[in-house]
């Protein structure tokens, strides 16, 4: 009789609600999927009004006919695929896509290389490490225009730091820097590459202090060389790090604007016309604003693609 008193004794009771029934697990599962979506609802309604309502509204309006005068009538008629036609016939279309394949490629290949190469160099212990790459960052830490119009202010053919520089040691000191057709892309690919060096830098430098030192001290002890030993392990153990900086990099690297509109505003002759500034000429400067959407479609669908495949290499490196 006790050894059964103490079993029922031991079996916990169901807890019991206000009205002494116990909880209905499916009401407990709906309510906790409630909360969950409570704490989602903020950031789902944030991108749908700050990011999907804009893209939504873009997409539509490389479909209609949108001039200054919708703004005041209110009628914005499709006109099917016609500014889309408009664009892909333009000339300087194709002249902007081919800019911004050799901007982004030119930057992206500069500012990964010195990042790396300085990334490494600041890995050894030396006075005055730490100062030196605080200095490194001012670049990234000054707003681009503000790096634009100092930078179109050195490279001033007439009154230009670096032409009287240049003029000073023996050389030619009348450049046309940004105003030769042959030299402004160049400059502007430069200068692009002096502003991102600092972010190459500091994400490289991160990954470099997560490789194990023992596999350096094995290396050495095999008698690597120091290009073997940076090929067979730097390289390697970095890779998800230089994924991230390369993707990033392009991202950024294709839509920039402000940068070349300080420079050169996309002169001489349309030399350094991007898809960005085409955008912004298309729709501020000639107030066609549905080839601007055309070309800032494009881009969304160019930064899109690399955004997927940013994603499928994160989620490759997990497994």
């Amino acid at each position: 009789m006790s050894t059964t008193t103490t079993s029922a004794a031991a079996v916990p009771a169901p807890v019991a609600t206000k009205a002494g029934k116990p909880p209905n697990p499916a009401r407990t599962r709906r309510r906790r999927r409630l909360a969950q979506w409570g704490f989602i609802a903020p950031a789902v309604i944030f991108m749908a009004l700050f990011f999907g309502y804009p893209l939504v509204r873009n997409v539509v309006m490389s479909f209609q006919d949108y001039s200054p005068s919708t703004f005041f009538t209110g009628r914005s008629p499709f006109n099917g695929t016609d500014n889309w036609s408009n664009v892909f016939n333009d000339e300087l279309f194709g002249k902007a896509l081919w800019h911004t394949v050799l901007f982004t490629i030119g930057s992206l290949v500069g500012q990964f290389c010195i990042g790396l190469g300085l990334a490494v160099f600041f890995t050894r212990r030396f006075p005055l490490n730490g100062i030196l790459r605080s200095l490194i960052l001012l670049p990234w830490l000054v707003p681009m225009v503000v790096s634009g119009v100092v930078w179109r202010r050195i490279l001033d053919q007439d009154t230009g730091v670096l032409n009287s520089f240049l003029g000073t040691i023996g050389f030619s000191g009348h450049t046309p820097w940004l105003t030769s057709t042959s030299m402004a892309l160049i400059s502007v690919i430069l200068v692009n590459i002096w502003i991102g060096i600092p972010f190459n830098m500091v994400i490289l430098y991160g990954g470099l202090q997560e490789v194990p030192k023992e596999l350096y001290e094995a290396a050495s002890l095999d008698g690597a060389s120091a290009w073997r030993t940076f090929r067979s392990i730097t390289l390697p153990m970095l890779r998800p790090v230089i994924t991230v900086v390369l993707v990033l990099g392009f991202m950024s690297t294709v839509k920039i604007l402000d940068l070349i509109l300080a420079l050169t505003d996309g002169g001489p002759a349309d030399s350094t016309q991007t898809l960005g500034t085409l955008t912004y000429q298309n729709s501020f400067v000639q107030l066609d604003f549905g080839a601007g959407a055309v070309v800032g479609n494009i881009l969304i669908l160019i930064s899109a693609v690399f955004a997927v495949f940013y994603l499928r290499a994160n989620r490759n490196e997990g497994k």
